[in-house]
């Protein structure tokens, strides 16, 4: 029928793309990367996009990855090892990851799985004991807690 002609831009065009869809929201290298693979550009203008982008500092995974774990756990309550494997699949470092892990508050973090284990705990309609703590172990380790603090979280939850 009908070919799709892609649209072609000059290396220009693609940069001033990159640099809204960075500025829009923090990005990580892998991100752009792939923005860029879509657009099939040649590895010289891939990398002198790229060069661009972190001169004036649109690209920033430090500041990407703790803007990422500030978001995580604040708005979909995630906790440390859960914000540490998407890091990671991400291809951030280990260095940025530690520093994005500074930026949750301990008092907070501690708070939040007490509150989310209750939440949970008052809509789960199991009646025996122990699988209502399987329920909520499950949970909290979906959502990413150590499970040492799941454990005496639970414990006082449940009673």
């Amino acid at each position: 029928m009908f070919e799709q002609q892609k649209k072609s831009y000059t290396v220009q065009e693609i940069k001033r793309k990159l640099e809204q869809y960075c500025v829009y929201q923090d990005r990580c290298h892998k991100e752009v990367e792939q923005k860029m693979r879509d657009y099939q550009l040649i590895p010289e203008a891939r990398e002198q996009i790229l060069l661009s982008l972190l001169q004036d500092n649109f690209l920033n995974e430090e500041r990407f990855a703790k803007s990422f774990a500030r978001g995580k756990f604040r708005i979909k309550n995630w906790g440390k090892q859960r914000i540490i494997r998407e890091l990671k699949f991400k291809d951030i470092s280990a260095y940025n990851i530690k520093t994005a892990l500074k930026e949750i508050d301990e008092t907070a973090y501690i708070e939040t799985i007490y509150r989310i284990t209750q939440n949970r705990n008052s809509v789960i309609t199991e009646s025996n004991h122990y699988k209502r703590k399987k329920k909520l172990i499950d949970f909290l380790l979906r959502k990413g807690f150590e499970n040492d603090l799941i454990y005496k979280v639970v414990e006082e939850v449940v009673t």
